[in-house]
């Protein structure tokens, strides 16, 4: 009726309200350069309407993020994609954005693309918002593809493995205290059902994908009793899929042996804190944190893509240095997410081709190239725009 209609405009404007406040906090960089250099006008940050546009909320968050956000949001508007964004940034005179408000929004439309945000490091109190948001929404399932591209230097060809991190616990659990003046605990929870559900999550992941073995990695020769818990789920969960091999790693041999062979790997499925590790050595085969992508599940339904390096860059933000591959390529699966595969196939084989000039001009100066992020995503826009 009336009344909906009135509270549906009243949300687009304070949408809108939100992007004309990020234009202003940042018109050298981030949702300011999407707004005036590649083609948004006036209040619009969607593509054009049509019956099945997907609403999508946006988190540009800290350091690069926003610089990296826009060259999505370019390559949507000329990739024609079907999405309008609900944008949750700091508002003026604000440090942060309010968490409430992304949450519900996060909760309401099901699906997030999402830049890095920063943790103080050694405050107490200081929750990362990060793990409030995997908290809340219950996203258990962090699901990283490491894999190689041409065009993109890496330190091995082929690689090709995927890793599926348990998200809601372990060392991650947030449980600290002071036990006496200079002696500190920090609580490692593992539970069976937590690991239970991510087991059965990387072997269903594994049949979906055509993935043929699945390495659990633990530390339980020290950490018996938790990681114990994990191997007991993951070999509970493995005798349900017989045609999936299955093997166990420790944490430290994996590190090493990810370094000599990657190759050896297809799927490796991690508790939380051996998941980030495992992350971070894998990006370092393919190309570093610029270039692998991340999304995470919800127990809802809810989905969240990222950058799967989730590095902020303070170092190197606001100068147009950063590169948006990661970013793109979460923007990839996302679309694949939302059964829009053809977008998807537009824009991840327009990347593919801009990389593949093997030009320097293509590459962002962590690829060894000179390209700024402005430079890579104008030429994926002409790329597009070509294809269409």
């Amino acid at each position: 009726g009336k009344r909906t209609r009135l509270e549906g405009k009243g949300e687009r404007e304070r949408m809108n309200g939100g992007l004309l406040r990020a234009v202003r906090l940042g018109s050298r960089t981030g949702v300011a350069r999407a707004t005036s250099q590649w083609g948004y006008r006036g209040l619009s940050v969607s593509a054009p309407r049509c019956d099945d546009v997907h609403r999508v909320t946006l988190m540009p968050g800290d350091g690069i993020g926003p610089e990296i956000v826009s060259s999505v949001m370019g390559v949507f508007q000329a990739a024609k994609v079907p999405v309008e964004w609900s944008i949750h940034r700091p508002a003026d005179g604000e440090s942060t954005f309010k968490m409430d408000d992304a949450l519900m929004s996060i909760a309401r439309n099901q699906v997030c693309l999402k830049g890095p945000l920063h943790t103080k490091i050694g405050k107490t109190g200081d929750l990362s918002r990060n793990h409030v948001i995997r908290r809340s929404l219950n996203m258990f399932a962090n699901v990283v593809p490491i894999k190689s591209r041409k065009g993109i230097p890496s330190r091995y060809d082929n690689v090709d493995f995927v890793i599926i991190r348990e998200n809601t616990e372990g060392e991650y659990s947030g449980y600290e205290q002071h036990v006496t003046p200079g002696v500190v605990q920090s609580f490692k929870t593992i539970t069976e059902w937590a690991s239970l559900r991510i087991a059965n999550y990387a072997f269903e992941y594994a049949v979906r994908n055509n993935r043929k073995k699945v390495t659990a990695i633990h530390k339980a020769n020290i950490q018996k009793i938790s990681d114990g818990e994990f191997l007991k789920a993951c070999r509970a969960v493995a005798e349900k899929f017989p045609q999936i091999e299955y093997n166990e790693m420790i944490v430290d041999n994996m590190c090493m042996q990810l370094i000599m062979n990657p190759h050896q790997f297809e799927i490796l499925l991690t508790p939380n804190l051996y998941g980030s590790i495992s992350t971070n050595c894998g990006i370092s085969l393919v190309g570093g944190p610029g270039v692998v992508p991340s999304a995470t599940f919800g127990t809802r339904g809810d989905a969240i893509f990222e950058p799967g390096g989730r590095h902020v860059g303070y170092d190197i933000a606001g100068r147009d240095l950063a590169n948006p591959l990661g970013m793109l390529f979460a923007s990839v699966e996302m679309l694949r997410h939302l059964k829009l595969d053809q977008k998807a196939n537009l824009i991840e084989n327009s990347i593919d081709a801009v990389l593949s000039t093997g030009s320097k001009k293509s590459l962002t100066c962590d690829l060894g190239g000179n390209a700024k992020t402005s430079d890579f995503t104008e030429a994926l826009i002409r790329r597009i725009s070509e294809s269409l």
